[in-house]
């Protein structure tokens, strides 16, 4: 991870502290960091409607609707990002609590 990454303020699952230290070069970061590699279009655009309906309802969406909105299949994100929390975390999205994360977490 770069420099600047390894300096923020995680908690113990890998979620930022300060979601307002969220750049798109950190995501990027984060990506590669946890496997996922560089970051596509799809990618992106599954990062983005994270993050707007968040925004909007401060709180985790139903994946399905993410990708029922995006046109992929139901299981994108885990294709993506192997799980929803992965996802979250590089979208520097906060703790969502315990039971959004454990629901994140499956495959």
């Amino acid at each position: 991870m770069a420099e600047s990454a390894t300096q923020l303020q995680v908690d113990e699952y890998g979620l930022l502290i300060n979601p307002a230290d969220w750049t798109p070069e950190l995501a990027q970061d984060l990506a590669e960091h946890a496997g996922v590699g560089p970051l596509t279009e799809r990618h992106w655009a599954f990062l983005r409607a994270l993050r707007e309906y968040y925004g909007k309802f401060h709180a985790p969406p139903p994946s399905h609707k993410i990708c029922r909105d995006l046109q992929l299949p139901d299981h994108a994100g885990s294709d993506l990002f192997t799980t929803c929390l992965t996802a979250w975390r590089i979208a520097g999205l906060p703790d969502p609590g315990e039971e959004a994360k454990a629901y994140l977490s499956a495959e």
